[in-house]
């Protein structure tokens, strides 16, 4: 390898390995976000029955 190779690809090894390093700091805060609350999951019933009568039920 050339001198001008050898410098070129010091260079872009130190790039990727600066890059990698800097990679968790450039992200928010470098923590995850948790999701909206969205309000309580439901999952769906076999017979489409409610779980619980309604507030008002109807006679």
């Amino acid at each position: 390898m050339t001198r001008a190779k050898k410098t070129l690809a010091t260079i872009a090894l130190m790039l990727g390995v600066t890059a990698a390093a800097a990679s968790p700091a450039l992200a928010d805060n470098g923590m995850p976000v948790a999701p909206p609350d969205n309000g309580m999951p439901v999952a769906p019933l076999d017979n489409g029955m409610p779980v619980a009568p309604p507030d008002n039920p109807m006679p």
